[in-house]
Formats: C-alpha cells, structure tokens, sequence
C-alpha cells in the first residue's frame, strides 16, 4: 500500500511538471509600453499662484473629478469620469504637453489640462476614484485620447468632425453614439442663442485665418459634419473652422457647434443651437443618464469609445 502511495504522489508531481513546461502558457497582460505599475507623483502646476507641488496622482484625479463633474451625481458617472480623466491624464503625461510649459507634469488650467478643485471633493468622488484605482482606457496597447464634454446634444462627434483634430487616427472615438442627453439636461444646455458683435467675430476671424474678412454683412453655415455640427462658416470673404470659431468666440458663451441657426441681426452675429462641448467621447449628462438606468462605468465608457480596453496600471 505504502508503494502505491509513492507511486500515486509521483504521478501527481510529473503532471504538475508536464503542464508546467508543457501546456497551454498564460499570456502575460498587456500594459502600456512605459506604463508605471506603481501610482505615481507627480508634479502639478498651479495656476492661480503660479506655484508647483507634487502630488499622488489618485489624490489629484479626485480633485479632478470633483471640478469636472457634479459631486453628487450617481457614483458610477463619477467613476466612468475617473476612467477618462485618469486616461486624459497618462496620455498627456507621456506627451509631455505641459512640461513644455511649465516644467510640470499637469496644470489646473481648464485650457492647459484639466479643471482641479479639490474643496469639491465628497464621499462619492472618494469612492467613485477607490474603485477604478489604477485604470486607463487604451487602444492597440497605447492610451486613448481621454476627451469628454457636458451635453453632446444628444449624439456624439467624431474627433475630425467636433474639435477639427487631424493629427492622428482615432478610430477607437464612436461618432454617432445617441445617449438622450438632452432629456436629462439642464435647459440652457438643451436650447441656447448667444449674441456676439460683429467687431469681435471679424477679430476671431483674422485671429484664426491670419487674414481680415472685411465687414461682416452676412454669415453662412456652409458645411455640417454626419453629427449636424458645423465644420465650417462662410464669415465675410473668409471661410472659418466651426470649431476653431467656438474657441475663439468663447466656448461658454457658444456652447457647441451644434448649432441650428446663424445670422447677422444689427452689429451681432446670432447663434442657435443645443448641447454644451465639443462633443467627443465621454458625454457626462449622458454618463448621468446611464448610470441612473443601472449602467456600470465600463458599460458607460464602452457606449462612447469603440473597441477599447480598461487597463489597471497599479493596486
């Protein structure tokens, strides 16, 4: 018996060995080439003083959240908005966008980076940046392009289309996405009009073209993209980017480029239209609307980015 035994625990040992060295091999996970598999610190410029601190990335990304989203809103829009704000971050760490500015990894200039008020932390910020702790968005084994917005209006813009990008592929951005959003937003988000003078929009104008459009007499809208947004406006002789216009008008004053109407009424230029950004990728009063139906934040993300992955860097 004592043989068999032996016998037995022999032939349970080679097995082990055998498929140790013989059968089917774990792939080891994938990670963003340079990825840190430790939460990093990292150095943040702070605008409103002009100084710089360091700090733990977690703990900056809930200052993140908090000033990007409402605090109160349902946890797993939060976390959908840790995801993205989280990638947006890494991505452009990597890129080095801000050391070239100020020598810092971030800022908390809305313009530069990222919008950062840690007094609007709460315990659902806390939690919602707890539970996706270390996890980015990548595509092809790189990370996303993190781009969200308020309102998309109710349908989602490729990135050629709502912020004019062309630099690179972003295939992983999902156009045409229909979220409902303007049934759950607030109303000067659902409808809007804004009154610009003419004076400041031939300025825009020279500042985006280089070239002066002479008197603004009349404005076209003379191309849409899939999505309705304006791509381009015949302003004067000249012909404008729809988002480059946005930016240089004041992008809460025209609050997307959805827009339904453009006219020149006495010395201003009347704009019409609904949503509120640029509407690429995450849209956060979408991302409200799903998490209330029971949406998880991976559903979330996945509504609005195509054949992505989520990825955790660190525990």
């Amino acid at each position: 018996m004592r043989y068999i035994k032996i016998i037995a625990a022999l032939v349970v040992v080679l097995g082990l060995l055998w498929a140790c060295n013989f059968g089917p091999q774990r792939k080891p996970l994938e990670r963003v080439p340079g990825a840190p598999d430790k939460e990093p610190t990292i150095s943040l410029y702070v605008n409103d003083k002009g100084t710089k601190e360091n700090i733990k990335l977690e703990d900056y990304l809930a200052g993140v959240v908090a000033a990007e989203m409402e605090p109160t809103w349902p946890i797993n829009a939060l976390a959908a908005q840790a995801i993205v704000a989280r990638t947006f971050t890494m991505e452009n760490i990597q890129a080095g966008r801000v050391k070239e500015l100020h020598g810092t990894d971030a800022s908390t200039s809305v313009e530069e980076f990222q919008a950062y008020d840690p007094s609007r932390i709460n315990d659902n910020v806390r939690k919602a940046v707890k539970m996706t702790r270390g996890k980015v968005i990548t595509y092809q084994n790189s990370y996303i392009k993190g781009w969200f917005s308020a309102c998309d209006g109710g349908i989602s813009a490729s990135a050629q289309e709502g912020l004019g990008y062309n630099k690179e592929p972003t295939k992983y951005i999902k156009a045409g996405a229909r979220d409902g959003c303007l049934a759950v937003t607030v109303p000067e988000n659902r409808d809007w009009h804004a009154e610009i003078p003419l004076d400041r929009v031939r300025e825009a104008v020279r500042k985006i073209n280089g070239t002066d459009p002479g008197n603004v007499n009349a404005v076209k809208i003379t191309e849409r993209g899939p999505s309705g947004r304006v791509t381009k406006f015949q302003i004067g002789s000249a012909t404008v980017s729809g988002p480059e216009l946005r930016l240089a008008l004041g992008s809460e004053q025209v609050r997307s480029t959805l827009i339904s109407r453009a006219e020149v009424q006495g010395n201003n230029l009347l704009l019409v239209g609904n949503g509120f950004g640029h509407g690429v990728g995450l849209c956060q009063w979408g991302s409200q609307k799903m998490a209330n139906e029971g949406k998880d934040p991976e559903e979330i993300i996945k509504f609005y980015f195509r054949d992505v992955k989520i990825q955790k860097l660190w525990d």
